[in-house]
């Protein structure tokens, strides 16, 4: 699999995550000048120099629950707060909307188009902040250095390895279930029809070639769908017509965004639990982890004392049923990393879960990893750099 889908994946969910907030801020009245001092503060953060680079460097993808422990740390990374259900609210549309685009691109490549769609709308946002918007722009150009020279097969590697991130996710969004792109089972509902691929002709033609590559023979077919040829290719510059509308955004209509968890999520969820099992590489992702979180530079926001709370559902009431009625699988079990504590169980990993059985959880975890007594003995140089990214957080 491809070791260059964490940055595209990054960028395309931050992308989500900002078209959300900006709307949820308009929605609930928040004063301009505060809705701008979160949205420039996340960007600011998302788009830091040393956290991209770290970000940018061939490595796998992280598992959900890691992920969304970044997504948390960079929503949160100005005076705006949200609860525990209105995060996994709002990770739940970022997965989902950025699926849906994935599905549906016309090319493994197109996931470039797509990223840039991002990227130009969150130049938007910034567009009077030169600094902020300098980063941001800066990031689409190593973008450009670093995904355009890539062949077809590299991005279709990248298109699976995301397709794989996203196997088995199906919550229902009420926009996708309106528009009637979603099924009441969590499933989309591909179109057959529109455009085909760039570079691509019109399904419904056969040609036989003969000796010398000569055509002898045309013979025509009926196909289930109306397909068009493609317009022309969109740009892969800092800036240029996409051509794709895929990775804009949605939300600019105001229109409810509610999550539901399909019958089939709530069934796998179950048999998540009765087949959970301890990854082998989960010590290993918990060091990439902490790598790239401790490049996150997250400042105390200025005025702290003025922080707010934005809540992704209509009142309190339905957040804090969303909450208690959640499946634990699809909370993400998120991991908050504590250097300024210890655990003897767990050795030199100060890591902790929000839940009450959080140390007997992950002592049963780690007692699982195969010499780590004797490692809790001899640090090694890793867990020595795993400890001094924690100091960083």
């Amino acid at each position: 699999m491809s070791l260059r889908t964490l940055p595209l994946l990054f960028i395309n969910l931050g992308g989500e995550m900002l078209y959300i907030l900006d709307q949820r801020l308009q929605a609930q009245n928040i004063p301009v000048d505060k809705a701008k001092k979160v949205m420039n503060d996340i960007i600011t953060t998302m788009f830091n120099r040393t956290f991209m680079e770290e970000l940018l460097k061939p490595q796998e993808v992280y598992s959900n629950k890691a992920l969304r422990a970044v997504f948390e740390r960079l929503a949160h990374s100005s005076i705006m707060r949200l609860n525990q259900a209105s995060m996994d609210k709002l990770y739940d549309l970022m997965t989902m909307a950025f699926k849906y685009q994935v599905l549906l691109c016309p090319r493994p490549r197109d996931l470039l188009l797509v990223s840039f769609n991002h990227l130009d709308a969150i130049k938007n946002f910034v567009r009077d902040v030169p600094g902020i918007f300098n980063q941001v722009e800066e990031t689409q150009r190593l973008l450009i250095e670093m995904y355009v020279p890539l062949s077809a097969g590299e991005f279709q590697l990248i298109r699976q390895r995301l397709l794989l991130f996203f196997q088995g996710l199906h919550i229902r969004v009420s926009l996708f279930l309106k528009d009637k792109v979603q099924n009441s089972n969590g499933r989309f509902a591909l179109p057959l029809t529109g455009p085909v691929p760039y570079g691509t002709e019109v399904p419904g033609l056969i040609r036989i070639f003969g000796p010398g590559l000569n055509e002898v023979k045309r013979t025509q077919f009926p196909t289930v769908g109306s397909y068009s040829s493609a317009v022309r290719e969109g740009s892969f510059d800092v800036s240029g017509d996409r051509v794709t509308t895929l990775g804009t955004n949605m939300y600019s209509v105001s229109r409810p965004v509610e999550t539901h968890l399909s019958a089939r999520s709530k069934g796998s969820t179950q048999h998540a639990k009765k087949n959970a099992a301890p990854n082998p590489l989960a010590k290993e992702e918990l060091n990439l982890l902490s790598r790239l979180m401790g490049r996150l530079d997250v400042q105390s926001p200025d005025n702290a004392g003025f922080r707010f709370r934005v809540n992704l559902f209509s009142t309190d009431e339905e957040e804090e049923e969303a909450f208690l009625s959640r499946p634990d699988d699809l909370s993400y079990g998120v991991i908050n990393i504590h250097a300024i504590q210890s655990c003897d169980s767990i050795g030199h990993l100060g890591l902790f879960f929000r839940t009450g059985e959080a140390n007997e959880e992950l002592a049963r975890i780690m007692g699982e990893f195969p010499g780590e007594a004797e490692s809790s003995q001899h640090p090694s140089s890793k867990g020595e750099e795993l400890l001094a990214m924690m100091d960083e957080l």
